[in-house]
């Protein structure tokens, strides 16, 4: 079993490789992206919506150094990378895990080009990184409605209130 979860966390060429075969398979590659620290039921409702969106959910997952430069806070991530894509892998819905260390994973979706791009609603189709890309090639871009009252920001508030 643990070995199938950690098969799912793939490297660049991997995932490029996996994603080149699926899609020979005729199989609808989605691709999203994000810190995905603290797992919640906000992250897990995301994911399952997005994997609901075709055949394959592949999540680009920021490196430790990138969530650094995003200014999400001194203490982020919280969990290490390694802890991150375990628990991403771990999902039913996720297929395949890769690390990106750049500030945006614009190079990791021009190598993949999915067929659905996906990202959560805080953001529009024109402030979605890679979204021209997709859209050129024919695919879609969704924006996925957040579930109020869950963001990791808010659960890391309620955690240091309680200690």
């Amino acid at each position: 079993m643990l070995a199938a979860i950690e098969a799912k966390i793939m490297t660049r060429p991997q995932v490029l490789s996996q994603s080149k075969g699926w899609k020979l398979g005729s199989q609808k590659i989605v691709f999203t992206n994000g810190v995905f620290d603290l797992l919640h039921r906000g992250h897990l409702t995301y994911l399952a919506q997005a994997r609901a969106l075709g055949d394959r959910l592949i999540v680009g997952l920021n490196s430790d150094a990138s969530v650094r430069r995003l200014g999400k806070g001194e203490d982020r991530p919280i969990l290490p990378q390694s802890d991150r894509a375990f628990q991403l892998a771990s999902l039913a819905c996720v297929d395949a895990v890769t690390l990106f260390d750049e500030d945006t994973p614009a190079s990791l979706i021009s190598g993949l080009v999915p067929d659905v791009l996906v990202k959560g609603g805080d953001y529009t189709i024109d402030t979605i990184v890679g979204a021209d890309t997709v859209l050129a090639k024919g695919g879609r871009v969704e924006v996925i409605e957040f579930i109020p009252g869950y963001s990791t920001t808010e659960l890391i508030a309620r955690i240091r209130k309680l200690a």
